[in-house]
């Protein structure tokens, strides 16, 4: 069994919208938003000048606000930062579903957070393992470390590559295509996928280029990714979008799931669909996409 199935945590976060702490208008409003799961930020969109603010502006938020069914990360400051320290002491209390730890380089910055983070759930009675942790891959070495940091700790349930520090490490070109990106982006959902846990992918940066976002997202689900960060509530639709199975797919996987479950009813150890082998493979893939298009439409004439 997978790792993230044995933590419970196993769901569709196709989307994950990032919320700037300071901002309470969107955070009370994060459910209207429509992505599967938000990001509440006291890392990049938060001044140095309101660290303080929206830590605790996070926590209140976290203590006494209902999220209804979104999945909730709290993103922290990096470990090299005074304020990652305050911030997993006034955080991880609340228990948020996740921290997402940045700049992850080596095996070690995870075992510092999670040491840190069994602390403070130990001091505040909270079971051992409540809080997981979300590896934020941007840099170099963490690239070339990724399996070796998805392995660390079965508290780690999520690899996410950052993208604009890490072609900034590479001393790359940001570029539409995002070429530049493709072995980070292999090399991270290879390691998450090993590691049987999940992969999420960086923010496309232009909020006015749908197209482009589109296409990327398309790009990073045939890589395998379980989702994409949004920096901004338009972004959701679109990415939601390009997760979408084709019709036709989601039909035959709804197909090789029922002949799956017959074949299991009647003991039987060969599948076969469409004229086709089945294989062990192909029908945990198939699950995965009848989970996925059960949350669109689809005409009569193609349902699943």
């Amino acid at each position: 069994m997978k790792r993230e199935e044995r933590d419970g945590k196993r769901r569709l976060c196709r989307s994950m919208l990032y919320i700037p702490g300071d901002s309470p208008g969107m955070i009370q409003n994060a459910e209207v938003f429509g992505a599967d799961s938000i990001l509440l930020d006291l890392e990049d969109s938060i001044a140095e000048s309101a660290k303080d603010s929206a830590r605790k502006m996070v926590r209140s938020f976290l203590s006494g606000f209902d999220f209804g069914g979104l999945f909730v990360t709290v993103r922290v400051n990096s470990p090299d930062t005074a304020y990652f320290e305050r911030d997993l002491r006034e955080i991880v209390p609340c228990r948020p579903d996740a921290i997402r730890v940045p700049k992850c380089g080596t095996p070690a910055d995870i075992m510092a957070a999670k040491a840190l983070i069994a602390k403070i759930e130990q001091d505040s009675g909270i079971p051992e393992g409540s809080v997981k942790i979300h590896a934020m891959i941007e840099t170099a070495i963490g690239v070339e470390n990724a399996y070796l940091i998805a392995s660390a700790s079965e508290r780690v349930s999520a690899l996410t590559i950052g993208g604009q520090d890490l072609t900034a490490d590479m001393f790359a070109r940001k570029t539409r295509e995002g070429w530049e990106l493709f072995y980070a982006r292999s090399r991270i959902v290879m390691a998450a996928r090993a590691a049987g846990i999940m992969a999420f992918d960086t923010v496309w940066a232009d909020i006015n280029d749908s197209e482009g976002l589109f296409s990327e997202t398309k790009q990073i689900v045939e890589l395998g990714f379980d989702g994409k960060a949004a920096i901004h509530p338009s972004q959701i639709e679109v990415i939601h979008k390009a997760f979408r199975p084709d019709a036709r797919e989601a039909a035959r996987a709804r197909r090789i799931v029922e002949a799956a479950e017959r074949a299991l009813r009647e003991g039987k150890g060969v599948i076969s669909v469409d004229g086709r082998m089945v294989d062990a493979p192909v029908v945990a893939r198939a699950e995965r996409l009848v989970e996925i298009a059960s949350l669109y439409e689809y005409e009569e004439d193609n349902t699943l």
